[in-house]
């Protein structure tokens, strides 16, 4: 049963694989769909997305269409709290728009009556036909006298009820704009300029070409507490690329800062050569130990460039795969795994046939094996005119090749 106390369950069972939107979860609950009915309701109810860009709501709605359960426990979501009342409201959106009456008409009569109305409206606008809200009008109106504030995007241009747009008067100019890059670097190097101030710096530099100048004072440019970077130092190094490597080498190889440490991996995983596999795998070894499951992706997408040079990293790229609750990140390490080494891959790609992510769908319409299930998970997703038009493409195509094949 899925608890709603934020502990993942492993990965290996069926809460936690629906809990972190894999296939498995789905193909698994179709197998019995009674036991599954509270682990999907569960998931409706709490939020398990690791970040707010893991996508849930299709997987969600497919789940309880499929396996025909009632929209009951689904619709008492739409009462228990806004972020709840927001994910409920996704998933009977969808619901709807694949033909479901009860659906429909739930999402209508909480927008009339329940108290996070707003977002119910909003769902409704952005995915129903007009004609599907449109008569709520009088409603939206008398519900937004109640409850002022200014609102943006569907319904509320179309009923004239929108807030006033934001005022875009002209772009002011950076205070040290006019200093030279020279100048620059010498209120870099100042240690008794102030934070904000050289934060204002780096900003100018940004906006502005590669500045290798700025690479031996890296170390330095760390809020007063040694926790964070200075922001703009992100882009600042993102443009010195390549240039930035030898620096960056000796970056990743301090232990604190932590924010200097992970530059320096950053900088190695998108422009190292293959003497920086090491370190990256072992940067890798040590999300893994820690459990930091945002940001090993770029690791990953680092260690594909190299091939089966980054064999060593194989492992570990299976485990988080198979384990990270981040489902965005998910297909960064199956792409990383094609290139460099792809056994067992036949059964992944099957998998993602069913995956929260629209990605990884594609991963699976793309490369998927050959076989009757496959064939007809093909058509279901060519089909299903709630899925991303480019999935349904990629399906489309492969399933008529694998036929005239």
């Amino acid at each position: 049963m899925v608890m709603s106390e934020g502990r993942y369950a492993p990965a290996a069972t069926l809460a936690g694989l629906v809990q972190r939107g894999r296939g498995l979860g789905a193909r698994m609950a179709a197998e019995d769909p009674a036991a599954a009915a509270e682990v999907v309701y569960g998931c409706v109810r709490w939020d398990w997305r690791w970040d707010s860009v893991d996508r849930r709501g299709l997987y969600l709605a497919r789940l309880v269409r499929d396996l025909e359960l009632p929209l009951g426990p689904v619709v008492e979501g739409l009462g228990k709290g806004e972020v709840a009342s927001e994910r409920a409201a996704r998933v009977l959106g969808l619901l709807a728009l694949d033909g479901s009456g009860e659906a429909r008409e739930a999402l209508r009569a909480y927008v009339k009556e329940g108290e996070h109305w707003v977002a119910a409206l909003e769902e409704m606008a952005c995915r129903w036909p007009v004609e599907w809200w449109d008569d709520l009008a009088e409603t939206g109106r008398e519900r937004a006298e109640q409850d002022p504030e200014d609102r943006w995007g569907e319904p509320w241009y179309r009923w004239e009820l929108a807030g006033p747009g934001p005022v875009h008067g002209p772009r002011e100019r950076k205070p040290l704009a006019g200093v030279d890059n020279a100048g620059l670097l010498e209120l870099l190097a100042d240690s008794g300029e102030s934070e904000e101030r050289r934060t204002a710096v780096l900003d100018v530099i940004d906006d502005r070409g590669p500045e290798p100048g700025v690479i031996p004072l890296v170390p330095s440019l760390g809020t007063a507490d040694g926790k964070h970077i200075l922001w703009p130092l992100i882009g600042v190094v993102e443009k010195l690329g390549p240039l930035a490597v030898p620096a960056a080498r000796e970056w990743a190889a301090v232990t604190e800062p932590e924010w200097l440490r992970l530059l320096g991996h950053s900088v190695l995983a998108e422009h190292g050569t293959v003497e920086d596999v090491p370190v990256l795998v072992a940067d890798l070894e040590r999300d893994w130990v820690r459990r930091r499951w945002c940001g090993p992706m770029r690791t990953a997408e680092g260690l594909r460039r190299f091939g089966a040079e980054a064999r060593d990293a194989v492992s570990l790229l299976r485990r988080f795969w198979l384990w990270t609750p981040h489902s965005f990140e998910r297909v960064s390490y199956l792409e990383a795994l094609a290139e460099i080494d792809r056994m067992g891959l036949d059964k992944v790609y099957l998998e993602c046939l069913w995956d929260c992510e629209a990605e990884a769908r594609l991963l699976g319409a793309r490369h998927a094996p050959d076989r009757a299930e496959v064939r007809e998970r093909l058509a279901y997703l060519r089909d299903d005119e709630l899925e991303e038009p480019e999935v349904r493409a990629a399906a489309r195509e492969r399933l008529a090749a694998l036929t005239q094949g």
